[in-house]
């Protein structure tokens, strides 16, 4: 269980570089609201996580729909995800006016523990 979750953050980590730099070029260089420019760089980054999660994290789990799990994991990680970064980017950065990266960053790692729970027995469980 160990080894997963040290797999899981690294993905995690890796998702997280994909989400901010999505986030700053489409909030900063593209222009976007910053709301549907951290929704839209949270869906990227949940894409790139559940590839890597397929491949790599739970790799020797038993084979499935590709399609089911990526629901699945939509359903779980990604309104996890979705949800809890939009409730916090809203009182951080729009009640609070903190910056935009610090802010993202809190809102990731508070979900963490809980996306890796709802991989681990339900996502990809056995």
């Amino acid at each position: 269980m160990i080894q997963r979750w040290l797999k899981f953050n690294a993905v995690g980590g890796a998702g997280l570089m994909v989400q901010l730099a999505a986030l700053w070029l489409l909030e900063r260089a593209a222009g976007m609201q910053y709301l549907v420019a951290t929704l839209l760089a949270v869906e990227i980054a949940i894409l790139h996580n559940f590839v890597w999660h397929q491949l790599w994290t739970w790799r020797d789990r038993p084979p499935e729909s590709v399609v089911r799990r990526l629901l699945r994991f939509h359903l779980a990680n990604g309104l996890v995800s979705l949800v809890a970064n939009s409730i916090l980017m809203a009182l951080l950065v729009g009640a609070l006016h903190a910056p935009l990266i610090p802010a993202n960053l809190l809102s990731v790692g508070l979900a963490g523990m809980l996306n890796f729970a709802l991989a681990e027995v339900w996502v990809f469980g056995r």
